[in-house]
């Protein structure tokens, strides 16, 4: 019964997967919620604004204060258009405070309604901010008064760019222009600070750009797709790699240390936001919690350049790049290619399923290029998955058919041997090796199944090309469940279907014989919870097994036919 253990097995072990996620979510370390306010712009944290260390010394992290009753007056805003952004910056520290993915509604039936990345409002509040600090003289923080000649930008049709620069001056004769750099199409800003010194003393500082967000309430819901997705920061360096910063550990196991070619990030079910230095720069990185003035905790990510100089008639240029957008592995490799920041991809949180779950998304990728419909590109996958393993199934069917003609001689054994478990066993591992069959050749297929199955549901939890995606029909969101739990049915049918015309294992006794009739069956009902996608993979595999498993088992049937003649 190899096909009805496998679907049995399989949904054993994703009912084991989604109730530790589960168990996670409840019972686990929670971070702390964010304050339930009015909608109204957050006070700027009195220490969020890095010490300067023009010795390289590694930058102390902000220490949260008990209470902060600062408070920052309001500074004209600016708004950036571009064909997949729209963008509020601030003028106080030309922070910005606000980023709609226009490309990604927050639910298919209001169009109009984008997706809100950054927002400054207190309860969701969420910024990328950036400046200059000094120990020597005057900087522009994030909380410094900045100058714009508009309040309005657009990326004009046909246009490939868009500059969006700031100002700031003191009496010292210190300049510093912030410039940010929109391409169309890209979700990737750069941001570039210009420096210039037409004062009579040398200026000596460093730059930082840092996140900052409160953490967002706890998604509800056992099939509520953002109930399982990560949320927190992250960070990348050549040699320590990819790691994540959940928010409850953001005080227990802050991030602090000194390299190139990294980058930090704030990552959410979908979408991220990363600050990424010049690769050749060698940063101090750090976390840290802070309170504002409503008493929320707020947590950030920080990038400290090394020491800055430029000496009197002198300017120089301080660059970066800011990613605000989707988890799309197509802006992701592009970015990589460019070399401007590797593997930005992990911030697709497949877990520990990453090194299959990411070749099958690319998979996916390329069937979709072909047909144009995710569906029928999750069903050219399940085609090519049984291509390959045709000939490993078409064995574990074999070995399940010599088994079921063996289960007289089975029976003769356990009769012959009664309780002496130790002579049946030596005398039925003697009778498969006569009869060559290895008891084991049936748990290959299922053993290869299970990974593959389990990393194509992170792969459709997790990968924003199949956020919304439609199939056809009634289904028009494959990463959510069914609404008409049409497909849960078409699956329950192919599972009932593959118990009843699968024979039962020899040995099993009546009472084991209908648990196992009924088990797939029972379990089935979980897939009414599954996404689309998820079920309709499931469904045509479950099909697909069933039809080579009629077809393996006629030719076995023809060739005993004549075999016998």
């Amino acid at each position: 019964m190899p096909t009805t253990r496998s679907l049995l097995f399989m949904a054993l072990a994703f009912v084991a997967l989604l109730l530790w996620q589960a168990w996670e979510q409840d019972y686990g370390p929670m971070p702390p919620p964010a304050a339930t306010t009015t909608a109204v712009p957050a006070a700027a944290p009195s220490a969020d604004v890095p010490a300067a260390t023009t010795s390289n010394a590694p930058a102390t992290a902000p220490v949260a204060p008990e209470t902060t009753t600062a408070t920052t007056a309001s500074a004209p805003t600016i708004t950036v258009t571009t064909d997949v952004l729209r963008l509020r910056i601030d003028t106080r520290g030309g922070s910005i405070v606000r980023a709609d993915l226009l490309d990604y509604p927050v639910d298919p039936s209001e169009k109009n309604v984008p997706v809100r990345l950054f927002d400054e409002a207190a309860a969701t509040y969420y910024v990328a901010q950036s400046g200059l600090v000094s120990d020597t003289g005057s900087a522009p923080d994030h909380e410094a008064l900045f100058h714009a000649d508009k309040t309005e930008y657009s990326l004009a049709p046909g246009a490939v760019t868009l500059e969006v620069p700031l100002t700031w001056s003191d009496a010292t004769g210190l300049k510093v222009t912030k410039v940010y750099i929109f391409k169309r199409g890209s979700y990737l800003i750069d941001a570039r600070e210009n420096i210039v010194n037409s004062g009579s003393v040398a200026w000596s500082g460093n730059a930082y750009r840092q996140l900052q967000r409160v953490a967002p309430p706890p998604a509800t819901g056992f099939n509520n797709p953002e109930r399982y997705a990560f949320v927190g920061a992250a960070w990348y360096s050549p040699e320590h790699k990819f790691n994540k910063l959940p928010f409850d550990k953001f005080a227990k196991e802050p991030l602090s240390g000194r390299f190139a070619g990294g980058w930090t990030a704030m990552l959410q079910h979908y979408f991220f936001s990363a600050w990424i230095p010049d690769k050749t720069e060698t940063d101090t990185y750090a976390s840290a919690v802070v309170q504002a003035a409503n008493g929320a905790p707020h947590y950030l990510v920080r990038t400290l350049s090394p020491a800055i100089t430029v000496e009197p008639g002198q300017s120089r240029s301080v660059d970066a790049h800011l990613y605000v957008g989707p988890t799309l592995l197509s802006q992701l490799d592009a970015i990589a290619a460019a070399g401007i920041a590797q593997n930005l991809a992990l911030t697709a949180d497949y877990g520990w399923l990453t090194p299959i779950a990411q070749p099958m998304h690319w998979i996916l990728l390329q069937l979709h290029a072909l047909v144009r419909n995710w569906g029928l590109a999750i069903i050219l996958l399940v085609l090519l998955i049984k291509l390959v393993m045709f000939k490993a199934s078409e064995a574990q069917f074999r070995s399940a058919a010599k088994m079921k003609k063996l289960a007289p001689r089975l029976q003769a054994l356990k009769e012959r041997y009664g309780d002496d478990k130790q002579k049946l066993s030596a005398a039925t591992m003697e009778l498969y090796q006569k009869e060559k069959i290895n008891p084991l050749g049936g748990c290959l297929p299922t053993l290869i199944q299970i990974p593959v199955f389990f990393a194509l549901y992170y792969v459709l939890l997790e990968s924003v090309e199949l956020r919304q995606a439609p199939f056809f029909g009634w289904i028009q969101n494959l990463s959510a469940p069914d609404p008409y739990y049409i497909l849960p049915i078409i699956n329950m049918a192919v599972m009932a279907g593959t118990t009843l015309f699968t024979p039962p294992s020899p040995g099993m006794d009546p009472t084991q014989q209908r648990m196992m009739k009924f088990m797939p069956i029972a379990f089935s009902v979980l897939f009414f919870m599954f996404p689309a996608g998820l079920v309709l993979y499931y469904a045509v595999n479950g099909g697909l097994g069933l039809l080579q498993q009629w077809v393996i088992n006629h030719r076995m049937r023809t060739a005993e036919a004549k075999a016998a003649r």
